[in-house]
């Protein structure tokens, strides 16, 4: 061995003890936040390599500092069903890391929200951000409040007075919070109208997400789910490949998921599954998009009331069996840790080629091992999913604007920056030493990003 990689030996092992002891302060501070220490540990992971050329992060200690949320909130949110009941819920909002500019992150409404959700959420949220190349910090909230089964007055009465609270830590170039799982067009109508009413002035940029009639733009609904398929295409096209005549399952029949099936069946591919809570179904002659967004978006039913009007579709129980159809490319889009390695195993043996997170971080560490191992194109969640708050910025600066564009304007900017996240993660991947690998492209890229501007602007 070299003095030179005796040297660079050293500096790998001191970085990585680093690493190891930031993680363990994260760990102790945030005891049983399982999800919180996976996505901390999945970027960690990735930046050993880059650290140990870089010292500069080590000595500022940039890790430690990112890892502490800058302010965590937490609120009641009581409320009154329609039968008189008070109710109470609790409500969260973490604004993680401003260093980029004001906190945005979505907001969701869903009875498995917790503080260790809400921290993973907002943790990916500052790479994710950091990736689409726009001014914004990163942030995250919600409710553990469940919207299945509520009255629109019901969902109108809390979402009310989550924003009483909501409303005293946000504002457009403070904190701008869009929606989520549950928090749909309906849910940040409603709080925008309690904060309008509350702040006694119009402040078009505190909402994304909204109707375009009062500040919404064109193309937001469906810039996650477009955006994921983008992302895929450009991995896809890197290998000489195309959408064209792919198998794609896609887990989810929400926003997210109905788009991305949009998007793929618009550049050539046949999507034949898609699931809900209740299980999923199988249509070998390709999804009835129309139907499934009637079903979904309209009459807000299950999933397996496609079969009523596709007879010769197939519906299974269990939603996470979607992953056992044969496909060439899936696209997990439904919600965290939804393949396990098992699941990542199935897909491998079935022949899939290509794995895009639509979802946040919707394959534990294990399955994205398996792909990577396997020579899976996998793109990570806070590269695939970035299109939605991408379109959220272009949404907040339309309204600083007092601009609107079109809905081709908007999806040609998506497309772009969709392309540049995949450069950008590409390029990473192959300056330190791991080419292809977009988790560790995508990590150390967003990562670099920020800690750079928190190093510039001093130790506060």
């Amino acid at each position: 061995m070299t003095t030179f990689q005796a040297v660079k030996q050293d500096e790998l092992e001191i970085t990585k003890q680093y690493v190891d002891d930031v993680f363990e302060i994260m760990r102790r501070r945030n005891p049983n936040e399982q999800e919180f220490h996976q996505a901390v540990k999945e970027i960690f992971d990735s930046l050993v390599p880059f650290l140990a050329e870089n010292p500069v992060y080590r000595k500022n200690n940039v890790l430690e500092r990112m890892i502490e949320p800058e302010r965590m909130i937490t609120f009641s949110v009581p409320w009154m069903d329609d039968e008189g009941n008070v109710k109470v819920n609790r409500g969260f909002r973490v604004q993680f890391n401003s260093a980029l500019g004001p906190y945005k992150g979505g907001l969701r409404f869903h009875p498995s929200v917790s503080a260790s959700i809400i921290k993973f959420l907002g943790f990916e949220q500052i790479f994710k951000n950091s990736l689409t190349g726009q001014p914004i910090g990163g942030g995250k909230g919600g409710s553990d409040f469940d919207p299945k089964g509520k009255s629109d007055t019901e969902i109108m009465r809390f979402t009310q007075s989550f924003m009483t609270e909501l409303s005293k830590h946000i504002g457009p170039d403070t904190d701008v919070p869009a929606g989520d799982i549950g928090v749909g067009a309906r849910e940040i109508g409603y709080m925008f109208g309690q904060y309008k009413k509350l702040r006694g002035a119009y402040e078009a940029g505190v909402l994304t997400g909204k109707g375009f009639e009062y500040g919404g733009s064109l193309a937001r609904k469906e810039a996650t789910g477009y955006g994921t398929v983008y992302f895929v295409d450009e991995m896809l096209k890197d290998k000489g490949l195309s959408l064209k005549d792919k198998t794609v399952v896609v887990s989810g029949s929400g926003n997210v998921s109905i788009y991305a099936m949009e998007k793929a069946q618009e550049l050539g591919a046949k999507v034949v599954a898609c699931s809900d809570s209740s299980g999923y179904i199988y249509d070998k002659n390709g999804i009835n998009l129309d139907l499934v967004k009637r079903l979904k978006e309209q009459e807000s039913k299950r999933i397996n009331e496609y079969l009523n009007e596709n007879p010769q579709a197939e519906f299974y129980e269990g939603c996470n069996g979607v992953w056992t159809i044969p496909c060439d490319i899936a696209l997990p889009c439904a919600t965290q840790n939804e393949i396990d390695d098992t699941s990542a195993k199935i897909l491998v043996s079935n022949g899939v080629i290509a794995v895009g997170e639509g979802a946040n971080m919707p394959s534990t560490l294990e399955a994205v091992d398996v792909f990577l191992n396997n020579n899976v194109l996998f793109g990570p969640a806070k590269a695939v999913n970035a299109g939605g708050v991408a379109v959220s910025a272009l949404e907040m600066a339309q309204n600083s604007g007092r601009i609107s564009w079109t809905f081709e304007e908007v999806d040609a900017k998506l497309k772009e920056i969709m392309k540049d996240i995949y450069s950008t993660s590409m390029e990473a991947s192959e300056k330190y030493g791991d080419a292809g690998n977009l988790v560790v492209g995508a990590n150390i890229a967003g990562f670099k990003k920020v800690a750079d501007a928190m190093i510039t602007q001093g130790v506060i």
